[in-house]
């Protein structure tokens, strides 16, 4: 099977360094320039991730990736075959409805009404969110193991993308209010297990149907213990 896109093993690395970079050896070295968050025309950059810096887009964000799940785990109770993806949609509507609700309820507490299709900051971003909504019209057409492999594959890829965005805006917003930073704190924790189980269901299915991902040979680090 194929080999992981690199930002999988990026955003892996993102969850397992925590807040210091003790894992390097080396907690007392100064952090080197991808270490450090960047901040230009609203938008942070740390790691390869960006996060909005304004609380109303990072929220609209937040909510599109949770609706992305919730729409996607439908469709794999539609058209997947395979009890264990079926179940792993049905967990992933649960967790986003969840998740979005605490979200939303936290919007209306501070008068916000969140964008369902927030306008794109630059270009890398009117391009990602393009790819994301080319691949829910992909999911959409297609049945069984084909629909599995791309399923899969685009939970592994989205989750990362979501968990760099977490990351980089905890980093980057270090005056969030107590909700908000437990919100982005849950989601630290949630989304790294979810990509995780994505992986592992992924790397299981057939050869000939696995595409995009990577097998169990080569399994993504463990998120560190509490």
């Amino acid at each position: 099977m194929k080999h992981p896109l690199p930002g999988l093993v990026l955003a892996a690395s993102l969850f397992t360094q925590g807040a210091s970079f003790a894992q390097s050896g080396m907690p007392d070295s100064p952090p080197s320039q991808q270490d450090t968050v960047s901040v230009q025309k609203g938008m942070a950059t740390y790691r390869g991730y960006t996060a909005p810096t304004d609380e109303k887009a990072l929220l609209d964000r937040l909510h599109l990736a949770n609706q992305h799940e919730i729409k996607s785990g439908k469709l794999a109770q539609q058209h997947s075959q395979n009890p264990d993806v079926k179940a792993f949609g049905t967990i992933m509507m649960k967790a986003h409805t969840a998740l979005d609700q605490k979200l939303t309820s936290y919007a209306r507490s501070k008068g916000l009404k969140l964008a369902e299709s927030p306008k794109p900051m630059n270009d890398a971003e009117e391009a990602s969110m393009a790819k994301d909504k080319a691949t829910l019209e992909q999911l959409q057409v297609i049945r069984g193991a084909p629909f599995d492999s791309a399923y899969l594959a685009s939970q592994v890829t989205g989750h990362d993308a979501v968990l760099g965005m977490v990351l980089t805006a905890q980093k980057a917003m270090p005056k969030a209010t107590p909700e908000l930073a437990a919100m982005l704190e849950d989601l630290s924790k949630q989304v790294p297990a979810h990509r995780h189980q994505a992986w592992n269901m992924l790397g299981k299915l057939g050869g000939e149907t696995g595409v995009g991902g990577s097998g169990p040979a080569h399994p993504p680090p463990s998120p560190p213990k509490p």
